[in-house]
């Protein structure tokens, strides 16, 4: 069964699997609703077009594409629908996200960025016009799109699973100085039956996993990425992978940004 077969009959289930995030999602106020449907989970990731000074993200780079949120069942509508918009710019994506993020999703991304030919890092994104302004108007300006001017910040949240899996879709992918790689626990999710059987998680992960390879291996990544979580994934919820291990997991294809 190749991968997108694969795909295919995960996607068509009520079950996902989801990595633990490290940055706090932000819910919604009544001033920020939440960005998708009904339904729709707290801080959905948005995307938007973001520019700075030639260099801001990356040798005579000076626009970017602002992924930032938590990465959930619909996200992979948003990320077409800007690169559809700045068709033919190949902008590069900077990705920030939080909270427990969708596994499979985030793979999805990372398959759209590669088919696209779009590079991809990550960082947070600082907007200048949000200076001063509430979350819900900052969310407001976000929320159309863009070009906002701005310029990104030292990471100081980790590159989480959810990250490093939209990230090994990059053409191009780079870590800017300073980022950590956290590698984190996963869960396993039933939209209609909260309480998966013990049996049911452990087929539900092994699916999952054999996807995760197929991914990681079409996109150039070495597979000891994953035997690293899964070795420590019993004795604890996250492993930092050191930036010794990122050129030659294949993670990254440059140093940093």
């Amino acid at each position: 069964m190749d991968a997108r077969s694969i795909a295919a009959a995960i996607f068509g289930g009520l079950i996902t699997i989801f990595a633990v995030g490290f940055a706090q999602a932000q819910a919604p106020t009544p001033d920020r609703p939440p960005v998708g449907g009904i339904g729709q989970l707290p801080d959905a990731m948005i995307f938007y077009v973001a520019r700075g000074t030639v260099g801001a993200c990356g040798p005579g780079c000076s626009e970017w594409i602002a992924a930032e949120g938590t990465v959930l069942w619909d996200t992979h509508k948003r990320l077409i629908n800007i690169l559809d918009r700045t068709a033919g710019r190949k902008l590069p994506v900077v990705i920030h996200s939080r909270g427990d993020s969708d596994l499979s999703v985030a793979m999805s991304l990372g398959w759209i960025l590669r088919s696209r030919g779009i590079d991809a890092t990550m960082g947070p994104t600082e907007v200048e016009a949000c200076r001063g302004k509430t979350d819900a108007d900052c969310f407001a300006l976000k929320r159309l799109g863009g070009p906002l001017d701005a310029k990104l910040r030292i990471p100081q949240d980790p590159c989480d699973f959810a990250c490093v899996m939209i990230l090994a879709g990059g053409v191009h992918r780079t870590l800017p100085a300073g980022a950590r790689v956290m590698l984190t626990g996963m869960s396993v999710y039933n939209r209609l039956a909260p309480n998966v059987s013990k049996d049911e998680r452990n087929g539900v992960t092994a699916r999952y996993g054999q996807l995760f390879r197929i991914y990681l291996r079409e996109m150039g990544v070495e597979t000891e990425l994953l035997d690293i979580a899964d070795k420590t994934s019993a004795v604890r919820r996250r492993i930092e992978l050191p930036p010794s291990d990122w050129m030659r997991l294949h993670l990254v294809t440059a140093a940093s940004l």
